[in-house]
Formats: C-alpha cells, sequence, structure tokens
C-alpha cells in the first residue's frame, strides 16, 4: 500500500471533531485516521466488509465524506450471514439517536430506511449518492459468486474490513474476494490481536493484511504481497484475473455491457426516450453518479401514459418457491420505499400512505394460491404474514371476513408525483436536458454512435437529435416502435382505473385491498379500482364496459358486504393507460438484443450439444450501445425504480445491486436465449 504523507494535523482535528469520542468507536476512529493519512488519492472509494460489526464502523466510513479530502463517494458493502445480526444492529444504531452527535441525521434515515432480514442484497443510497450501502444477507460464499465483476476496474473493491469471527472465512471466500477486488487491495482487521489464520489466507489469496499496533494507536501491516518471489506474485495476478475470465466466460449469454461513456468525444450525454416512471428514475440514478442526460417525452408533461394513475399500490409479488422473482420483488419493494423517503426528506411534495395491502382471494383457485404462498415459506414479517377473516375486517376497518396476505409495509403511492419528484431532484444534481413534445420517429447507429429523429410539426421535415454513445429505450407502450426493438417479447396491456367517489362506509376503509382488482383507501375524495387489462388495445378511449367490469370486481371479490353498494360508478370517472407486460411479469432491463443476428446464428446452431456450448459460451448478440427498461407491467411502483437503479450502474461499469440469476431474469434477450442455452427450438 503506497505509503502517502501529507499535511494531515487539520484533518485529523476535523475527524476528531466530527466523531464522539469513547471507549466503544475508538477502533473505527483509529482504523478512519490510518485511511485519511495513508489512502491514496482515489475519488470513489468501494469497500467490503465481513460482517454487521458495530455501528460506529459503518459511521466512520461516512465521516470520510465530511473530511476535506477525496473520496467523492463511498460505496460499502456488507456481507452478512446471520439474520439476526441485522436486529442487533438496528438495536445498537436506535440507541445512538440520543447521543447530541453529528451523525444523527445519517442514523436517523438509516433507521427510516428499515433493513430488513431478506436474503440477497438491499441497497440504501445517501446523501444524494455519495454515500452507498449494500447489505448482503445470506452465506458470504454464494453471494459473492453471484456478483457479476464489473468491467470498469475502478469499480473493483478497493479494500475490505474483517470484523466477524474469522472462522467464518475461508480460502474460497476470499478467492472469491480477490474476484472482486483491485489487484493491489488490503483486508483489515478490526480486533486487536493479530490472527494467524487470517494472515494465512490473504498470503495465499494475495491480499495485504493490516492489523492493530500493538500500542493500539495505529494499524501495521501484518503481511505483505511485496514479500513474494516475482513469480509468486505473477501466479496470484494470473488467478485472479483467470477468475475473472472464467466468471464472465460464464455469463456470455446474458450481456452486461456498460455504456461508452468517454467526455472526450462529445457525445457522452445518455439519451432517454421516455417520460413515464421508468425513465424519470433512470435520470436520477445516473445524476446521482453526475452523468449528463438527455430525456426525450412524447407528451407535454412527464407520466402522462401508465404512470400518470391518482393512486397506485405498493407491495411484492410473492411465490410460492421464493425464487428469483419472488426476491427481486421483496428488494424492489422495500427500494422504492427507500427512494420515496429519501425525496420526500428532500422537501419534495408526494402523496402515499403506507397503511399496509390486504390481499385475499377472490374465487376458491385464488384462495387456494394465497394459501399456499403464504405457508410455503417462513415469510419475514415484515414483507408478509398470514392474516385470519376475523383480523382482515379489523386491519381493513369494513367488513372483509376472509383470511389472507396482510403486506404491512405497503400501500400506495402518487405514481404522477413520484415520476415528476425523481425528475426534479436529477435536474438539481447533474446535467439534464428534456425534450417535451417530441415524438421520436426512427433512431439510427452512425459509426459507432446513435441518433434520434423527430418530424417537425411546422415544416414535416426531420429533426436530428444526437451523436449519443448510449440511448436507453424506457417509451412504455412506444418500446416496440423502433425497428431495433419491435422483436421484444413484450405486449401492451390496457387498463382502465376506475375512480370512486368515497362516501358512508367507504371512509372507514383503512388498507388498500387486493383481490380481483385492488382498491385503495380515499383521497382527495376518491378510491381507486381495477385495472381492466385489455391485450393490444386499439384505442385509449373511456370504456363503459370496463367501468361496469371494475365494479363486477369489487363485488364478487368481498360478495355480499354491505358496503360494496357505496361504489358508484355513475359519474363515469376514470383514466385510462397502457402498461407493458412481460410473459414471465419480470421486467427488462439491460442491452438491447439484436434478434435478427441471433436468428441467423440459429440456423447454424441448434439442437445439438455442440449448439448449446456455442450459445453457453458466445456472446449474445446486441446492439451496441442500446439499452432497454421497460416492461414494468402492473407493479411499476415496486419493480421499477431498483430495475432503474441496476441499470444505471450497469451503464456505468459498477457492481450491480443484484446478483447473477436476477440479471439473467431481468434481461431483455431472456425469452431466446433460455432456448437456446438449453438446446430447444425457438
Amino acid at each position: 500500500m503506497p505509503n502517502i504523507r501529507r499535511r494531515v494535523n487539520s484533518l485529523l482535528q476535523e475527524c476528531e471533531k466530527n466523531t464522539q469520542m469513547n471507549h466503544k468507536n475508538d477502533c473505527a476512529d483509529l482504523f478512519l485516521n490510518h485511511l485519511v493519512i495513508n489512502w491514496p488519492l482515489k475519488q470513489n472509494w468501494v469497500c467490503g466488509q465481513f460482517g454487521l460489526g458495530d455501528p460506529q464502523q459503518l459511521l466512520a466510513f461516512k465521516q470520510c465524506l465530511k473530511l476535506d479530502i477525496n473520496p467523492m463517494s463511498v460505496n460499502i458493502k456488507i456481507f452478512e450471514s446471520d439474520m439476526s445480526a441485522l436486529t442487533r444492529f438496528i438495536t445498537q444504531l436506535g440507541a445512538l439517536t440520543t447521543q447530541d452527535s453529528n451523525d444523527a441525521h445519517f442514523i436517523t434515515a438509516l433507521l427510516q430506511a428499515n433493513p430488513v432480514a431478506i436474503s440477497g442484497c438491499q441497497r440504501f443510497i445517501f446523501d444524494d449518492g455519495k454515500f452507498i450501502l449494500d447489505l448482503y444477507l445470506g452465506e458470504p460464499l454464494h453471494c459473492l459468486k453471484q456478483i457479476h465483476c464489473p468491467s470498469n476496474s475502478n469499480a473493483l473493491i478497493d479494500f475490505w474490513t474483517v470484523t466477524l469471527n474469522v472462522q467464518a472465512l475461508n480460502e474460497a471466500i476470499l478467492w472469491q474476494m480477490a474476484r472482486l477486488s483491485q489487484d493491489n487491495a488490503q483486508i483489515y482487521s478490526l480486533h486487536h490481536s493479530v490472527n494467524d489464520t487470517l494472515s494465512d489466507l490473504a498470503r495465499k489469496t494475495g491480499f495485504a493484511f493490516f492489523v492493530k499496533s500493538s500500542n493500539s494507536v495505529s494499524y501495521t501491516e501484518a503481511y505483505s504481497p511485496t514479500t513474494l518471489s516475482t513469480i509468486d506474485s505473477q501466479v496470484l495476478a494470473q488467478e485472479r484475473k483467470a477468475l475473472r475470465q472464467a466468471h464472465r466466460q460464464k455469463t456470455q449469454y446474458n450481456p452486461l455491457n456498460p455504456a461508452m461513456i468517454n467526455h472526450s468525444t462529445g457525445a457522452d450525454t445518455i439519451a432517454i426516450i421516455g417520460g413515464g416512471l421508468a425513465s424519470a428514475h433512470l435520470t436520477l440514478s445516473l445524476a446521482q453518479r453526475r452523468q449528463k442526460i438527455h430525456l426525450f417525452c412524447s407528451d407535454s408533461t412527464l407520466a402522462q401514459q401508465a404512470s400518470g394513475n391518482k393512486q397506485g399500490a405498493i407491495y411484492p409479488l410473492l411465490t410460492p418457491d421464493n425464487g428469483h422473482l419472488s426476491h427481486y420483488f421483496q428488494q424492489g419493494y422495500l427500494f422504492s420505499r427507500r427512494r420515496l423517503q429519501s425525496l420526500v426528506d428532500d422537501g419534495f411534495t408526494i402523496n402515499y400512505d403506507f397503511c399496509g395491502v390486504l390481499q385475499t382471494g377472490f374465487d376458491e383457485r385464488s384462495s387456494t394460491r394465497l394459501n399456499k404462498i403464504i405457508t410455503s415459506q417462513t415469510w419475514n414479517e415484515q414483507i408478509a404474514s398470514a392474516i385470519s377473516s376475523e383480523d382482515s375486517s379489523k386491519v381493513a376497518g369494513i367488513d372483509i371476513d376472509k383470511a389472507g396476505i396482510y403486506y404491512p409495509l405497503g400501500g400506495w403511492i402518487n405514481p404522477h408525483e413520484f415520476t415528476q419528484a425523481a425528475f426534479d431532484k436529477a435536474t438539481q444534481l447533474s446535467d439534464v436536458t428534456a425534450e417535451f413534445t417530441c415524438q421520436i420517429v426512427r433512431i439510427e447507429r452512425v459509426v459507432d454512435q446513435w441518433y434520434i429523429y423527430k418530424i417537425d410539426s411546422n415544416s414535416h421535415q426531420e429533426i436530428t437529435f444526437g451523436p449519443f454513445n448510449t440511448l436507453v429505450l424506457a417509451n412504455g407502450p412506444g418500446l416496440t416502435q423502433f425497428k431495433q426493438s419491435e422483436q421484444l417479447a413484450i405486449t401492451g396491456f390496457r387498463g382502465q382505473v376506475s375512480h370512486i367517489p368515497t362516501q358512508d362506509s367507504l371512509l372507514k376503509l383503512n388498507t388498500v385491498l387486493c383481490s380481483h382488482g385492488y382498491f385503495t383507501p380515499q383521497h382527495n375524495g376518491f378510491h381507486c379500482t381495477g385495472a381492466s387489462y385489455v391485450k393490444n388495445p386499439q384505442h385509449l378511449d373511456y370504456c363503459p364496459n370496463e367501468q361496469l367490469e371494475n365494479l363486477q370486481k369489487v363485488t364478487q371479490s368481498y360478495a355480499h358486504k354491505a358496503w360494496t353498494e357505496d361504489v358508484d360508478i355513475s359519474d363515469n370517472h376514470a383514466r385510462i393507460g397502457v402498461r407493458m407486460v412481460t410473459r414471465d411479469h419480470a421486467p427488462m432491463m439491460g442491452c438491447t438484443p439484436d434478434i435478427d443476428d441471433i436468428l441467423v446464428h440459429y440456423q447454424e446452431h441448434q439442437h445439438t450439444k455442440e449448439s448449446i456450448k456455442y450459445w453457453q459460451e458466445t456472446p449474445a448478440p446486441i446492439h451496441q450501445g442500446l439499452y432497454v427498461l421497460g416492461g414494468l407491467g402492473s407493479r411499476g411502483i415496486t419493480s421499477g425504480p431498483l430495475a432503474a437503479e441496476a441499470l444505471a450502474a450497469q451503464l456505468c461499469g459498477e457492481i450491480i445491486p443484484l446478483d447473477g440469476p436476477t440479471l439473467e431474469m431481468l434481461n431483455p434477450n431472456r425469452m431466446w436465449m433460455r432456448k437456446l442455452i438449453k438446446g430447444k427450438a425457438l
């Protein structure tokens, strides 16, 4: 590790000023001071940590951003195998709120972010993207193996800290750490004594290893790879390189190419076509990375399509097997709540109510499925719990009298305001340009750059925008309008949401109801219910039949309940939009597949063992520099913001906060590649 000596007295004084010094956190302060003095200049730190440890260790990383030094941002990735450790951590964190500390605002924000003990990665974003915490819960080796190695070497992990019992670590884990780390990465033990086991593991995998000095006032290097012979060093470097290459080779069919962001080309702006929730949240995620964005919206304002409803329910899509789809929706559910909270804390007006969601069956089949879902897994009580017929009425505030599933953190959000707030926040953080009433008619790639074309309403001549190195299609119903994307396996479904004036017993409704459709508590004198589901709609006009169908869904779901008589559709008040839906109900996020090229190669490689090997090991054809974000379906509020954050991470060449199988599930080419890598016919 370079021992860069600088004048740091003033920095250390500031560190001491900003940190509450006591016996419990001296370890964290010591580590912070060591980083201030010794760590080389680097704008963005990516740090790994084993074990949640004490909250003071997390606060030490946060303190780095308050000092007059680099980094400009910190991303810390914490791996914890013990689910119960999260409860202890939150308890310790809560105890710190009573202290008069400069960290009080961050501590409160982290508590409000509400980490939940579920497996996989949960992302927490603070300080407008300057401080990101990724919490990986579950078996560490499994979590590490599922992380896609970023293409941007600057996004590799710079150093690791170890707070847990080192017996939980082994050589296999450290090699996976090495795969995701800089070649000169270090490991720091936050314990007082030198651990021979960890030192030996560091030696075998090429890490420098630091421990506290005997007088506990500094860190010393217990082991350095510089003591190795040149040949041994080369072998370790080659082993890391081989691990990265092997991992990428296994995922060739799932392209995760980053954007070509080159600020010297003049085409570094990322273009986004679309004006709904997906494009707005992608704009925000990119703006938090200080990227330049140019957005093109066909409407006069944002959220005029499916994102324009008055109230949208937010709750996870769970499955009996709790597979990758179910995991993703739990992660997205929690991420959306956190993003909304951060926007509200920043002063943006978003109407919402996390009043819970009560889901019940509407016939024998649906009731059986819900019972199977809730009884087949031990769900975290903050995610979902079984509710009896008696308790369902108490929770709802009206007569339900049906058993089902209750989602305590769910509720409703105004999608239009959620979309607008995300976009407005983005404009505060970065260079964001928007073109409204801009109907894009075609896109074209010329000499490795993208151009966008619209027809001028006056001259009827084509107007060109560009060049752009990177173009994202997030335009909802228009997703398949271009030649490059017309074959995407995605379908538009019309949805008419009925607006019901509140009256009498409906005023007592306390929670969102979900059965054969959804029904929200009143807001501004109206409830929302629906929605209809019409494939490939021919128009977006008001439909009396669909209005009647929405009423019938309510009366069928809650048969013979007196309060349903107060559901009045007579004023024909409704809103219509089109949501794009995939067959597997997962969003599309990632590189746009070149279907024509896939079909050409398919003529030569099909239905043999050799063809399976070819599709598994050959980079899947894509349109370079063109990406898709869409297919959010009926739960866009739940699934969209996390998909946008993941795509922003991919575009910027970072470690994406989703595991490999989930990224495969979201990839826009999945409908074809699932068959091809199994040797099946298209």
